[in-house]
């Protein structure tokens, strides 16, 4: 297998993150005609460079491996093989090219299909922080565009149908000399499917579809971060001429929340009590996005101290288990105090005594120490 670990599969392809199959094919098939052994012989850097863009292709063309390498990199496929990917009709990626430049054994004849896959769409929603933490189901509300009730999606007018085009015959192709080859090119007029509307539907003016508005019911995971996506597929745009629909993508964003800092699966909450607190020990009443629990400090707690309540976190992401809430305390040193405040403290101080000491960072000091004994 060619080792691309370190390479982004879209970046090899030159393909946006939300590209469709026939963008994606189309930049797979350019790379693998240019990297393709036969054309370079005895170079291991066209070799290499053609597995590499097999691999991605094998990857990113099927549905299953594509959503786990968006959501988890090269980790979520890392039993992906390389060579050319299975499934894939070799015909298929490579026929339009010999077809039409040589006219070729291999080439497709006779007409071309202009099948057009829909767009995708993407709708960016934002959540609260408790929402994607423990998940929500909601509704959006999206505009696509939908195949024309009236044509059906023919583009033609209602008992009328498309008739044949009169510059190829309805073959979809044109064909002319250059040189010592007969060169087939796709029909200008019909764009390849033989046919053409001479009476456009009143309803959709030909275009064989119309925008309109959809209710989707989108189901947001638990554990879910600022970013996630999630794929609705076939909830895009309709697809002219017999392709199918786009997908519907929603982006996430995750509103922050006003005390608790989300890393990984780890919620992070800071306290503030009183220095008799935290000299004599005490229990305190904290918040967790669960509701109050109850803390324990102890006796001689320092400023900065953080405690680790157990799977009180974020859940992971459709699997079971969670984090942790990691409580830090910080020590308030009151700033205005009363004459009778400031004497009971100095009369503490005068029994505490005042030791000044260098506080060593990470140790250092003992490391040196050790060094030099």
């Amino acid at each position: 297998m060619a080792n691309v670990a370190h390479v982004d599969y879209y970046e090899l392809l030159s393909v946006s993150r939300d590209c469709s199959d026939q963008e994606l094919k189309t930049a797979y098939r350019k790379l693998a005609m240019q990297y393709h052994p036969d054309r370079n012989p005895d170079n291991p850097d066209a070799e290499e460079r053609f597995k590499q863009a097999s691999e991605a292709y094998q990857v990113l063309s099927d549905p299953e491996k594509r959503a786990a390498y968006d959501r988890y990199g090269h980790a979520g496929v890392s039993g992906a093989g390389a060579g050319f990917p299975g499934g894939v009709d070799l015909g298929d990626i490579f026929g339009d090219f010999f077809g039409e430049m040589f006219n070729v054994a291999g080439g497709r004849s006779g007409r071309a299909s202009r099948a057009q896959r829909g767009r995708d769409i993407r709708y960016d929603l934002t959540i609260d922080f408790e929402d994607a933490v423990f998940g929500k189901e909601t509704s959006v509300t999206v505009r696509r565009q939908d195949l024309c009730p009236e044509c059906r999606g023919s583009g033609a007018a209602q008992g009328r149908a498309p008739s044949t085009c009169q510059q190829c015959g309805g073959r979809g192709q044109v064909r002319f000399q250059q040189g010592f080859f007969s060169i087939a090119r796709t029909c200008p007029i019909c764009s390849g499917t033989g046919q053409v509307v001479t009476e456009p539907c009143h309803t959709c003016h030909g275009d064989a579809r119309l925008e309109k508005e959809h209710t989707i019911q989108v189901k947001i995971p638990a554990g879910v971060e600022d970013g996630t996506r999630i794929r609705y597929q076939g909830e895009g745009d309709a697809g002219r001429y017999g392709g199918g629909s786009g997908d519907l993508y929603i982006v996430l964003a995750v509103k922050p929340h006003a005390y608790f800092e989300r890393e990984g699966h780890d919620l992070h909450f800071a306290v503030i009590v009183s220095f008799p607190q935290a000299a004599l020990g005490s229990e305190i009443s904290i918040q967790t996005l669960e509701g109050e629990t109850t803390l324990k400090i102890p006796e001689g707690t320092q400023s900065g101290k953080e405690f680790r309540l157990r799977g009180k976190g974020v859940p992971y992401l459709n699997e079971r288990g969670r984090g942790d809430l990691i409580v830090q305390v910080v020590v308030e040193t009151p700033k205005k105090l009363t004459k009778a405040q400031r004497e009971a403290i100095e009369q503490l101080g005068g029994i505490l005594g005042v030791q000044n000491r260098v506080a060593s960072r990470g140790g250092l000091l003992d490391k040196m120490k050790d060094l030099f004994t």
